[in-house]
């Protein structure tokens, strides 16, 4: 029985009122991907306020990996309101805390000594990052990447590398932030490889910045907002060795691809590497807000008593669904689900990709993958207007689905990985639909120019 349904009015009377009432209350700022006001969700499932059901392939931006309102967390939420609701931990700690801390100090790549803090968006736990990185190395500057998002704080969009809409008049930035070019393989110069992509970094220290400033290298093991962009296998394992021979601790952001998303508990583990700080949020907190940062133990002491922390860090809720969503990735074997969607996903895609030019390059690791959109397979123009079609298509149909990448051209996948095969290859469908509208009239164009 299909989950999802056509709709002839999208959006319905419910969602264009309390569209009408979000214009005269929020500012343009906050950004809305469909013109939906949803009333509620379950499992890789949403309903909006007039009745209409959809299949999620967005997840919440990638926090829903044990799917909306999973039972096991629902029920830590519940047994957790029954103690308490809010202490700060910094002034009367809990048990829950120390329980995730010691929970993610045992997940974290590499057998080193490993400790923990807890903090509350992504954003968050990369400014945090930062600050134990330069307390530990006694050095100012940061190098990022190009094509990376790393959040919307001073620091964090300083670091981020899309100008519209996260940087424009926002100026200035932070000082000492340095960017080099990141391995993007599909618009990179033909047999580009690992060991090219990483002399930029030695590059970046003949013409930009002296190594003995440099306190860390900040990386997305798989470029989330940038478009899933997924490097050559090598090219981490480089890197971190041009870091360690200059004293500079490379930080892995984890924020999207963490917990699961990939087929692994981290993406660096696909590349071999044990980072000195990862950064992890979204499905960490299985639909909670909540962050954490995850180092060797040596550099997370570095800096000095009450100099991390804040009010609600490691709320009780928060820490109570935490376990909750780790416990559910064990038990229902959502890493190997994560690779089996994968693989759906790349067979149908790699399909699409032989039919229509449009499909550029599919890519990814595990259930993080995503098509990048062109107008021409041979000038890879970024097709973001066909992209944006898509989408819509996609919605007016039943689909939510989320766009990424410095061009606006690239659809991801970031289904909750509960998704069952049928719900899957429904949306799927939906997909291919989609792209078929939106290639064929694209078509018919060219035909009669």
């Amino acid at each position: 029985m299909s989950t999802i349904q056509i709709r002839t009015e999208i959006p319905g009377p419910r969602s264009r009122a309390l569209m009408a009432r979000r214009e005269a209350a929020i500012p343009r700022g906050p950004s809305n991907s469909a013109p939906i006001f949803m009333a509620s969700a379950e499992g890789a499932t949403l309903e909006d306020v007039d009745g209409n059901r959809y299949l999620d392939f967005a997840g919440g931006i990638g926090c829903l990996n044990v799917g909306h309102r999973s039972p096991p967390v629902i029920s830590a939420l519940r047994q957790q309101l029954e103690k308490h609701l809010h202490l700060c931990f910094a002034v009367t700690p809990y048990e829950s805390y120390v329980a995730l801390a010691e929970k993610l100090n045992a997940l974290a790549p590499g057998k080193a000594p490993k400790k923990t803090i807890i903090v509350n968006t992504g954003a968050e736990a990369v400014e945090n990052a930062l600050k134990i990185a330069r307390a530990y190395t006694k050095r100012p500057a940061v190098i990022c990447f190009e094509d990376a998002f790393h959040g919307r704080t001073l620091l964090t969009m300083t670091l981020t590398s899309k100008t519209h809409p996260y940087k424009a008049g926002f100026q200035p930035f932070a000082s000492d932030v340095y960017r080099i070019p990141f391995a993007y393989p599909y618009r990179a110069e033909k047999g580009a490889t690992a060991e090219m992509f990483a002399h930029h970094l030695e590059d970046a220290f003949k013409r930009i910045v002296a190594p003995e400033s440099v306190a860390a290298v900040i990386a997305e093991p798989v470029l989330g907002e940038g478009g899933f962009i997924v490097p050559p296998k090598d090219y981490f394992a480089l890197l971190q060795k041009i870091c360690r021979q200059h004293g500079i601790l490379f930080i892995a952001d984890e924020v999207q691809s963490g917990f699961a998303r990939t087929g692994k508990w981290f993406a660096s583990e696909y590349f071999g590497i044990e980072p000195d700080l990862i950064t992890m949020a979204k499905s960490l907190g299985g639909g909670m807000p909540i962050a954490a940062v995850t180092g060797r133990a040596e550099i997370m002491e570095a800096p000095g008593v009450g100099s991390l922390g804040g009010t609600f860090c490691g709320h009780p809720l928060s820490c109570a669904a935490a376990l909750a969503a780790i416990e559910t990735i064990e038990k229902e074997n959502l890493l190997s689900r994560s690779i089996a969607i994968g693989r759906r996903f790349e067979e149908r895609a790699r399909a699409w990709q032989k039919k229509w030019p449009l499909v550029g390059e599919v890519r990814g690791l595990g259930g993080m993958c995503a098509m990048e959109l062109v107008r021409d397979a041979i000038t890879r123009e970024p097709a973001d207007a066909e992209t944006k079609q898509v989408a819509r298509l996609c919605y007016e149909h039943g689909l939510i689905t989320i766009t990424a990448g410095t061009f606006n051209n690239v659809i991801r996948i970031l289904v909750p990985l509960v998704v069952t095969d049928e719900q899957f290859d429904e949306g799927l469908g939906v997909m291919e639909s989609a792209l078929a509208a939106v290639a064929e009239r694209k078509q018919a164009v060219l035909s009669h120019a």
